[in-house]
């Protein structure tokens, strides 16, 4: 049996950078996708609804299931899971890659997602556990929040180069080889860790979650496609319903699923809803910039991602300047700034005009997106210092679901926002130019001149108009969160940005290749 010394060494810091490796890619690919958009339209011809959900399938599915793998990951072996996660993701984007339909590629993606709900909370988990000190576990939360921003940053850039060169699958393979070192390089450098005493899995409970959250989201999604119809109320209230079955059945446990006593917690629930409601803000404006800039400004997958580069950069570095800040100013002056500065940019958006709104829209980007890094930076930190150590990995579990959860939740609202206002706009236009923009620029091709121009102009001012409207939502959404952040977090010294030392270990790692039973003190 080998120990974590209490300063890390090479070895620890070998292990932090294989497990960054990972969580880059897996935000990566809920980005990756936005410039290959139009191309997938044009080439799987896939409907508006197809369109979404090949977009957010990703994120539903690995938001739904982040918790189960992370109790998995405690009982089973947290780095048993990784890998096996790993791998599941890599063979995924093989077959995401080559679909040669909408219905397998959701299938694949959805295959993604799981894979990524294994991976996720075994990152983060295992970063607690191979960082004893405070100060030094601290500085890894920070780089895995900052790599979480460099994966949600360079998916479009990354997506550009590729699609210059080569075709929309090639975007999908970008998981292959960084998973495959991941399978190769976890054993050696990082012991496994399985939480003591751990209770068994309850399978009502996993059905029961599930349940609850996705008639939860396709409700939302029916919502805003067709409003108050029969369907999108039923499917909302069935998952409402389940929801509450699920946290009575929790409550009841001896070893819940989800221990939902931690909402009690005052930093640990205000913490998670910033966190989701700064990421659907950014989840659903995130696609419909990026499909402005191809689509209705015209530029090429690569130019687009260069318009994304500066601001990718400044996401990077605010997240990574954060916690030293944070250790002189109180997080929550520090998040709601940061919040407040998304608001203006978004606001900003709301101005955008479908003949020359390029450079307010590159403005309004370029002030919203860095601002968010604060809460990126701090609030994974802040969710797992709440908890007790004994129940961290359920904490990093309960933490990638809100930021996950919260991307593809704005993938699936504003989008549909855009996507409803698009079609009431179109209403008399005909075929597939009424329900995508890639639909219309595909029908214009085959029109005479001058009625195409006219059919390409209305298209895209109706698609500005669904951007302009989802980003006055995306403002209202991040103005809530800054004053979320002030009215719950005020109370949190400056810095309290890491994991606070605890008694004892948080678990004590087996031998890198035999998976026993760690300890915990109180």
């Amino acid at each position: 049996m080998s120990e974590i010394p209490e300063r890390a060494g090479t070895r620890q810091w070998l292990g932090l950078t294989v497990l960054l490796l990972p969580t880059v890619l897996l935000f990566l690919s809920m980005t990756v996708l936005f410039l290959a958009t139009p191309y997938i339209a044009a080439d799987l011809a896939p409907t508006s609804g197809q369109l979404l959900w090949i977009n957010d399938i990703y994120g539903f599915v690995m938001a739904g299931f982040l918790v189960t793998m992370g109790t998995l990951g405690d009982r089973l072996g947290r780095r048993r899971l990784l890998l096996a996660g790993a791998a599941l993701f890599g063979i995924s984007s093989v077959l995401a890659a080559f679909a040669p339909g909408p219905d397998l590629l959701i299938a694949a993606r959805a295959l993604m997602g799981l894979g990524a709900a294994a991976v996720m909370p075994a990152t983060l988990s295992l970063i607690t556990t191979m960082f004893r000190g405070d100060r030094q576990r601290a500085t890894a939360i920070g780089l895995w929040a900052a790599s979480v921003s460099a994966g949600v940053a360079l998916g479009p850039l990354l997506g550009g180069l590729l699609l210059d060169s080569l075709w929309w699958g090639a975007s999908m393979l970008i998981g292959v080889p960084v998973m495959l070192v991941v399978v190769l390089a976890v054993p050696a450098l990082i012991p496994e860790y399985r939480a003591p005493q751990a209770g068994r899995l309850d399978p009502i409970s996993v059905g029961l979650s599930l349940a609850a959250l996705l008639p939860f989201v396709y409700g939302v999604k029916k919502l805003a496609e067709t409003g108050f119809a029969a369907e999108s109320v039923l499917t909302l209230l069935a998952g409402v319903v389940f929801a509450v079955v699920f946290v009575r059945r929790q409550l009841r446990l001896t070893d819940p699923l989800l221990d939902v006593r931690l909402f009690a917690n005052r930093t640990f629930s205000g913490s998670l809803g910033v966190y989701m409601l700064a990421a659907i803000a950014l989840g659903g404006v995130y696609l419909l910039f990026t499909q402005y800039l191809q689509l209705v400004a015209a530029q090429s997958p690569l130019r687009a991602g260069l318009w994304i580069l500066p601001a990718a950069i400044a996401l990077v570095v605010v997240s990574t300047v954060t916690p030293a800040i944070a250790r002189r100013v109180r997080p929550a002056s520090v998040i709601a700034s940061g919040l407040a500065l998304s608001t203006v940019g978004y606001l900003a958006l709301t101005q955008v005009d479908s003949v020359a709104g390029l450079p307010v829209l590159i403005v309004g980007f370029y002030i919203l997106y860095p601002g968010i890094a604060p809460a990126m930076a701090l609030i994974p930190g802040l969710v797992i210092g709440a908890a007790p150590a004994e129940k961290a990995g359920a904490a990093s579990a309960v933490n990638s679901t809100a930021s996950d959860l919260g991307v593809a939740l704005g993938v699936a609202l504003l989008g549909s926002v855009g996507a409803a206002i698009y079609r009431a706009d179109m209403s008399d236009a005909d075929g597939t130019a009424a329900e995508t923009l890639p639909g219309a620029l595909s029908s214009a091709e085959s029109l005479p001149a001058d009625v195409a121009d006219s059919l390409v102009l209305a298209a895209r001012e109706a698609f500005t108009n669904g951007l302009n409207a989802a980003a006055w939502t995306a403002a209202v959404l991040s103005a809530a969160a800054a004053v979320l952040a002030v009215a719950m977090l005020r109370r949190i010294p400056a810095g309290a940005t890491a994991v606070p030392e605890t008694e004892g270990a948080v678990g004590v790692p087996v031998d890198d290749n035999v998976v026993e039973r760690g300890t915990v003190s109180a």
